[in-house]
């Protein structure tokens, strides 16, 4: 049976976390998406379909996935994956290039269909995916103080509304917090908009080409890295905030999606990690079943994004690096006191939290697959070994009981 939604609970702070997730997301890595683009030989144009095609596709994914399962399921592209198509791409045709994202994406469908994430995800404790999540969104923390050093009186003025909207309104402390930000950047002239018009870029499709070169040494880290560090810290992150939605049915159609849109420029579409925390705070809405129409939101924002391409990217550059940085970490600094919470709450997985932590935050990075899964290894590594129970323990219970 269908879920069913209602526009009672579509908020204004709602509204606005969809619009914050969609500017973070566009502004942290949608220069890497020019590059990838442009390291496969692709021409402006193209690349401004690749963006329309992205766009459109997380619009419609976030979208329907969000008010199918009531839930903040947001979509978002492989920035881990854009980034190794950066240093792989170059000499590949754009045939091939198609031909990787659509081997790759049928993979990404195969598991979804098959149910074999699924099953790895079940075995994932909560306080590990929670330490996980922690450890992704510290840097957005320490970067929103950091950016004191960037521009002191536009972060201060906005950390000073967040903190007495926080005391007084606290649903509407993003909101307000956002308004200051721009309003301030504007005063000081920080905001620096280009002069070229917001214009649609029609996709351009282009025919596939399979190479087994190409499949197996770009195609194959490519799958791996999208499903370790982008898609595995995606569904932590809905487990980490107490979201229990199918995990098969999200690999299934986010995968057909990259594969029925891959020729068109859109590589993958992954079940987003960072961007989603933004929408699952409780400025969103304080009753958490409520919250999935901050998702909803950003995916209309997203579909907006699509039908102007890389226009769209060059607006939201025009905005000040310290405002960026500021609002991403006050909007995630909710969901980061959460999961530390979460992760530190039962004694008994607490090391093994922490080491998850540690090592995500770390930045750590092997085989070109990112430390978010790293992280989720040395976890479950620590898990299990501090949970096994010793052999001195067993042979006690083995043992009879003596008697006198």
């Amino acid at each position: 049976m269908r879920p069913n939604f209602s526009f009672r609970h579509l908020t204004f702070p709602a509204v606005v976390a969809g619009f914050v997730a969609v500017l973070v997301g566009y502004t942290s890595s949608a220069a890497i998406i020019f590059q990838a683009a442009a390291a496969a030989g692709a021409t402006p144009s193209q690349i401004g379909g690749w963006l329309s095609m992205l766009g459109l596709a997380m619009g419609i994914t976030s979208l329907g996935l969000s008010l199918w399962y009531r839930a903040p399921i947001l979509t978002a592209w492989s920035t881990p994956g854009a980034a190794l198509l950066v240093t792989s791409l170059p000499g590949t045709s754009m045939p091939e290039t198609i031909g990787v994202f659509i081997f790759a994406s049928a993979l990404i469908f195969l598991c979804g269909v098959t149910g074999l994430f699924a099953r790895v995800m079940n075995y994932l404790p909560q306080a590990i995916s929670a330490a996980m999540l922690a450890g992704i969104l510290l840097r957005f923390g320490l970067d929103a103080f950091g950016a004191f050093k960037l521009d002191f009186a536009l972060t201060a003025s906005m950390c000073l509304a967040y903190l007495l909207m926080r005391r007084y309104l606290p649903r509407y402390a993003i909101v307000v917090t956002l308004l200051t930000g721009l309003l301030v950047a504007a005063l000081k002239g920080e905001i620096h908009l280009a002069r070229q018009p917001l214009a649609f870029t029609l996709p351009e499709f282009i025919a596939p080409h399979f190479s087994l070169s190409s499949l197996l040494g770009i195609g194959v880290p490519f799958f791996l890295v999208t499903m370790a560090s982008q898609n595995a810290p995606g569904i932590a992150t809905l487990k980490a905030a107490g979201y229990r939605v199918p995990v098969s049915p999200l690999m299934s159609w986010t995968g057909l999606t990259s594969l029925l849109l891959s020729p068109f420029g859109g590589f993958s579409v992954c079940i987003a990690a960072i961007t989603a925390a933004i929408c699952m705070g409780s400025d969103v809405h304080p009753n958490p079943q409520r919250r999935y129409w901050g998702a909803a939101c950003a995916g209309f924002f997203y579909l907006i994004a699509g039908l102007f391409g890389g226009a769209i990217g060059q607006l939201f550059s025009a905005l000040p690096p310290a405002l960026i940085h500021t609002i991403a970490g006050l909007a995630l600094l909710g969901t980061l006191a959460g999961s530390l919470q979460r992760s530190l709450a039962e004694e008994q997985q607490r090391e093994a939290a922490v080491i998850t932590f540690l090592i995500t935050a770390s930045g750590l990075s092997l085989l070109g697959i990112g430390a978010a899964f790293w992280g989720l290894v040395g976890g479950i590594v620590a898990h299990l070994m501090l949970s096994l129970p010793s052999r001195k323990a067993s042979a006690s219970a083995a043992s009879p009981p003596k008697t006198r």
